[in-house]
């Protein structure tokens, strides 16, 4: 394939400059928005990385006085985003850039938008129209570049935050909170080990899977769930085996963004269970979906039998729904991604107080069967194994 032709510029669903070697505009991205002094969000692991270093470099060679924060945990947590908002104000900057995998990304994006709030992060929870509450001039403008393929975070109007209070993840939400100007660049996710590889994949999928499976009224959005499924199927295990492998690393970037722009469809109990374990069990998201994927989809066959005998035919997968449960579990051995939560120390003594989360969750809603307690109880009892 010609080395220029996964090179773009797009404005779906925000401004997104795609290829390899993009992140050398990450300075005029900044001036572009009015930044001058701008504060580099990203997580504990990526803060002394090369990757950070060379965009500190480039911005502060461009002349922007840009700073660091990068006290965020694996589940951005409440505290995190009130330590962040200090940051920034401390160093008196002007926008936000997001740098990293989706705790990174989701951290940058609540801090850029409680930086001029009067208000507490939870009244901005997305229920009802909370969102309106927000004093949309006092956000900060914010550049999203992700370092890994997997919550699409950096097309999203959203961020899933830890209440540890309450120990529940809930998503706050403004419209404005999409990024102003992406950034996909492959030679970003080369140095990525395969275990995260794995798992943020895997997330990838969850999104588009359940987005084309979600009960909601959104063709645009299926659509955009059908392909990012066959990006996946065909780029996954390549990026996975050859992490220098820039075509596939590319196509998985932009089937993460699919995914996160079809989910304004409505999400499932995939994640309506892995947010509620990702509270409890600080458990990486990605890994969560992997493993309850199959069990998800079995409990939804009535439902989606005919949308998942369609999805095979497209993607090539023979015997319809069952040959497609065969290609997720294939996949996620070859992967060497677990297949019960047991396997990564999950047991049955909070099922109740799980399956009770999981039927309150936002995701619960757009699920195609509307589950009851006992119902997720007997899916989570079946995936612990």
């Amino acid at each position: 394939m010609n080395k220029h032709s996964l090179i773009a510029n797009w404005n779906y669903p925000t401004k997104m400059r795609v290829g390899a070697g993009r992140i050398a505009e990450l300075a005029t991205a900044c001036k572009d928005l009015g930044m001058k002094a701008p504060l580099l969000v990203t997580d504990p692991g990526l803060a002394g990385s090369l990757l950070v270093g060379n965009a500190l470099q480039d911005c502060l060679g461009s002349g922007l006085k840009v700073g660091v924060f990068s006290q965020i945990k694996a589940n951005p947590t409440g505290e995190n985003i009130h330590d962040g908002v200090n940051a920034y104000h401390t160093g008196s900057h002007d926008g936000v850039i997001a740098f990293g995998g989706g705790s990174g990304l989701d951290a940058a994006k609540a801090i850029a938008l409680m930086v001029g709030q009067s208000r507490p992060l939870w009244d901005f929870e997305d229920v009802g129209d909370n969102w309106l509450r927000v004093n949309v001039a006092a956000m900060a403008p914010v550049v999203a570049v992700p370092t890994t393929a997997g919550t699409g975070s950096e097309v999203g109007r959203a961020s899933v935050i830890t209440d540890t209070k309450q120990q529940v993840k809930k998503i706050i939400f403004h419209p404005d909170m999409l990024p102003s100007i992406v950034i996909l660049d492959p030679e970003l996710t080369r140095g990525l080990p395969k275990p995260i590889t794995a798992a943020t994949g895997m997330d990838a999928l969850s999104h588009c899977l359940e987005a084309y499976c979600a009960s909601y009224y959104h063709p645009m959005a299926e659509g955009i769930a059908l392909e990012g499924i066959r990006l996946i199927k065909d780029n996954l295990l390549r990026a996975y085996q050859d992490g220098d492998d820039l075509e596939a690393r590319t196509n998985m970037l932009v089937a993460s963004s699919m995914g996160a722009t079809a989910f304004q469809r409505g999400l499932g109990a995939m994640h309506a269970l892995a947010h509620p374990l990702g509270a409890l069990y600080d458990g990486h998201h990605g890994p969560l979906n992997a493993i309850l994927m199959p069990y998800v989809l079995k409990a939804n066959r009535v439902a989606i039998e005919e949308k998942i005998t369609r999805l095979a035919g497209y993607l090539s997968i023979e015997d319809g729904f069952d040959g497609f449960v065969q290609w997720i579990l294939h996949m996620r051995m070859e992967l060497g991604i677990e297949s019960t939560l047991g396997q990564i120390g999950i047991d049955a003594s909070q099922v109740d107080k799980l399956a009770q989360m999981a039927t309150e969750d936002a995701a619960s809603g757009s699920n195609p069967i509307i589950f009851t307690k006992e119902e997720y109880k007997a899916i989570l009892l079946e995936a612990i194994g």
